[in-house]
C-alpha cells in the first residue's frame, strides 16, 4: 500500500523546516512522520520523541526550578495542579538534569563581547549543611556573568582561578576589576594594564560599585534557600552551571531593556526560552542520567568555562568545629 502524503499546512519536519513529509505509522497511539528531505522521523505533537510528558510541560518545571525558585516537589505539586497528574520527584529532577545540559551544551561555542570594566565577588551558600564559597565575576556593561566557581576556601588561589576564567571566556583581558576588600584579591594577577579597585556596595568607581553582584548573589541566595535539593557537590555544581546559563541565555533583565545578557554582549542565540530548547537543540554528545545510591562515591560534572567533564570526587571536608571552651 502506498504511503500517504500530510497535506496539513501546519506539520512541517522540525529538524529541517521542509513540508516534505509522509506518515510512518503511530507510536504508542501517537502518529510519526518521516521527512523525505532531511530523512528523519518525528512525531508533530507537543512531546519530545520517546516522551510521555509535553514539551510545555517539562519546561515549566525548568522554568520553575530556575527561576520560579521551586523546590522538586513544589514543581510536583504545580504540575499536578496543571494537567491532574504528576510525574515522580524522580521524574522531574531528570528533565533538570537532562536539560541542564542540553542548555550547558548549547553554549559552549558562544564567546561574548563584553566591556573592560568587571565586577567579582563571593558569598557563602549551605552545601550539606556547610558553608561552601561561590565566587563570581560579572561585566558591568552587558550584565554578562562571566565566570561562577565553588570552592571550601577564600584564597588567592581561588580568586586567581576566577579571573583566569572570565578572562579565557571574553578572549581579553578587563581594564578595571572591582572586588571588595577581601584580602585574596590583592595578590591576583588580572591581565597587562589591567587596574584593580577595592571598593564596596557603597563606593563607585566610573559610576559602579559591586552592589550590581551583590544583588545577584542575593538573587542566588534567595533561590538556594527555598530549594532544599543542594545535598551534595554534584548537585550544587549542576545548579551553578545550570543558573549561569540561564541567567546568562533564558532570563531577559529589565536594565538591558528586556534583553539577556547574552544579546546584549553580541550572541545571536537561537533559543529563546526552554521550550524552544528542549524541542530544538540537539546535544553534541549523548545526555544520559544515573541513579546511585546516597552515600556511595560518584562521579560529578565541573562545570569550567562552558564545558562540562567527569571526575571522581572524594566526599566533601568537613567544616572545621569551633574548639570547645575550658570550664573553670
Amino acid at each position: 500500500m502506498p504511503v500517504e502524503i500530510q497535506t496539513v499546512e501546519t506539520v512541517k519536519c522540525p529538524h529541517c523546516g521542509s513540508e516534505a513529509i509522509v506518515k510512518f505509522g503511530t507510536y504508542k497511539g501517537t502518529q510519526r512522520y518521516y521527512c523525505k528531505f532531511c530523512h528523519r522521523k518525528f512525531r508533530w505533537v507537543d512531546k519530545q520523541f520517546k516522551m510521555k510528558s509535553s514539551t510545555e510541560q517539562v519546561a515549566t518545571a525548568l522554568h520553575d526550578y530556575y527561576d520560579g525558585g521551586s523546590s522538586v516537589r513544589a514543581i510536583g505539586r504545580h504540575v499536578l495542579q496543571e494537567t491532574g497528574s504528576t510525574p515522580s520527584t524522580a521524574t522531574i529532577y531528570e528533565w533538570i538534569q537532562k536539560y541542564t545540559e542540553y542548555l550547558t551544551d548549547s553554549i559552549k561555542d558562544y564567546q561574548p563581547k563584553v566591556g573592560s570594566i568587571w565586577i567579582a565577588d563571593e558569598t557563602a551558600v549551605k552545601i550539606a549543611g556547610q558553608n561552601v564559597w561561590l565566587w563570581d565575576i560579572i561585566d558591568q556593561d552587558t550584565r554578562y556573568l562571566l565566570a561562577s566557581r565553588l570552592s571550601t576556601s577564600r584564597t588567592t588561589k581561588d580568586a586567581q582561578i576566577l579571573i583566569d576564567r572570565a578572562i579565557k571566556l571574553a578572549g581579553k583581558n578587563p581594564k578595571v576589576v572591582l572586588t571588595d576588600k577581601l584580602a585574596s584579591y590583592l595578590d591576583v594577577s588580572y591581565g597587562k594594564g589591567a587596574e584593580h579597585v577595592q571598593g564596596s556596595p557603597f563606593s563607585t568607581v566610573q559610576g559602579e560599585s559591586t552592589s550590581r553582584i551583590e544583588r545577584w548573589h542575593g538573587t542566588v541566595k534567595a533561590r538556594t534557600k527555598v530549594m532544599r535539593d543542594l545535598k551534595n557537590l554534584e548537585t550544587a555544581l549542576d545548579f551553578v552551571a545550570g543558573f549561569l546559563a540561564f541567567y546568562n541565555y533564558l532570563r531577559p533583565h529589565e536594565s538591558l531593556e528586556n534583553k539577556t545578557p547574552a544579546e546584549a554582549a553580541g550572541i545571536t542565540y537561537p533559543y529563546r526560552n526552554w521550550s524552544e530548547l528542549i524541542s530544538k537543540h540537539k546535544p553534541s554528545h549523548k545526555v544520559s542520567v544515573e541513579h546511585v545510591k546516597r552515600g556511595t562515591e560518584i562521579k560529578i560534572r565541573g562545570f569550567k568555562a562552558g564545558r562540562r567533564r567527569t571526575r571522581i570526587t572524594p566526599p566533601m571536608p568537613s567544616i572545621t568545629p569551633e574548639r570547645p571552651r575550658l570550664e573553670r
